[in-house]
């Protein structure tokens, strides 16, 4: 008997996967596989010959990339079990562990510092977690529980809710700036003000967030709060040559990595530049180039169409649902994405100052991935339970 009852329960719990993954948009998973599929091999291509030359394992990013795939798409579906409009419920829990992740990496000895900026925590076996990421989710979901609440009774966000909304993402965005993650920053700011226009709140609020952006740009340089460094990256996008073995190397090589790719591409594993090491953090935060080099114009546009179809996927799903808490973070999720895309791309391409952010679903990094992929879930969610 206890056989037929592990046996009833097995087949239940498959028969509930199966009709939850039945139930998810497959053209957004289709394009989110494509890009994860992408992205395993540039990364792969990115670190395989270097690490040859130096003795070490070729395959040390790419089993480390794999894995990172793996625990996102664990977090993935684990966010798509829960009812989206329970995580009104969860939210304090989700913001308060995201500030404490930023909070302990400005503890000394507990913290980080990578390219300058103190924002990972290191594990053993080294594995590091960028809370910031993560970070993310706390404020998209966050806001969006506190804009869609006055929707109850079928009153647009007043706005005393703005404020609340701004004073909840105020404190985990200066923690930020502490590290300073500038990059990061920007994201998060870009998916607030969307969030704040899709809600209905006064649109005077959207206009002066954006005044406040350029003018709080504006200050922060001239107040000295932007590191020299951050202050050579933006040089170095107005004058690519004025530094060209220093700050203006790294978008000079990027420019010339991709160029070289031409329509068709040197071919997987074969691009001269990258095989060289000549842009650093290719695996990373310039991923793009090793696309635009080894798979040509044609493989690099492919990634952005596929991209288009998450964004387009994402908005048809935010369009569809009538629980404006749903609608919200969806609205956040696409605008965290599509930023961060045109701003990792346009860096790589010189069009945008770099900023040292990761391509969404193709960079090496664990914290960005299971982000991204979390995102993702959000989106199924809302997507499953709106139909």
């Amino acid at each position: 008997m206890s056989s037929l009852n592990s046996s009833f329960r097995t087949r239940s719990r498959t028969d509930s996967i199966r009709r939850n993954l039945s139930g998810f948009d497959r053209w957004l998973t289709a394009a989110v596989l494509f890009l994860l599929v992408i992205g395993t091999l540039l990364v792969w291509a990115a670190t395989r010959s270097w690490f040859a030359s130096q003795g070490l394992d070729p395959q040390y990013y790419l089993k480390r990339h794999v894995l990172n795939i793996f625990i996102g798409a664990m977090l993935s579906y684990g966010t798509t079990l829960i009812d989206y409009r329970l995580l009104r419920a969860y939210t304090p829990i989700v913001w308060g562990l995201g500030v404490l992740g930023l909070i302990a990496v400005l503890v000394p000895g507990v913290g980080s510092t990578v390219n300058g900026a103190r924002a990972w925590i290191s594990f053993p076996g080294g594995f590091q977690v960028q809370p910031a990421e993560l970070a993310k989710i706390a404020i998209i979901v966050g806001m969006a529980m506190l804009l869609a609440e006055k929707r109850d009774i079928d009153a647009n966000p007043t706005d005393k809710d703005v404020l609340k909304a701004l004073a909840l993402s105020a404190f985990p965005i200066l923690l930020i700036l502490l590290q300073p993650d500038l990059g990061t920053v920007v994201i998060i700011s870009a998916a607030m003000v969307a969030m704040i226009a899709a809600s209905g709140a006064p649109s005077r609020w959207v206009a002066g967030l954006l005044l406040l952006a350029v003018l709080g740009g504006f200050v922060a340089i001239k107040a000295g709060v932007v590191s020299n460094y951050q202050v050579k990256r933006l040089q170095a996008f107005v004058d690519p040559t004025a530094d060209p073995q220093q700050s203006g190397y790294q978008i000079r090589q990027s420019r010339i990595t991709i160029g070289s790719g031409g329509f068709i591409g040197k071919g997987l594993f074969n691009g001269p530049q990258t095989n060289g090491r000549f842009v650093p953090e290719q695996q990373t935060d310039f991923i793009f180039t090793v696309a635009g080099e080894e798979l040509g114009f044609l493989g690099a546009g492919f990634i952005l169409i596929c991209f288009s179809i998450i964004f387009l996927r994402a908005f048809m799903i935010a369009r569809r649902t009538t629980d404006l808490f749903g609608r919200l973070m969806c609205v956040g999720v696409i605008a965290w994405f599509a930023f961060q895309t045109f701003e990792n791309v346009g860096m790589c391409m010189g069009l945008v100052p770099m900023t040292g952010v990761p391509l969404p679903f193709l960079s090496y990094g664990g914290s960005s991935m299971f982000a991204n992929l979390i995102g993702f879930g959000l989106l199924q969610n809302v997507h499953v339970r709106s139909r």
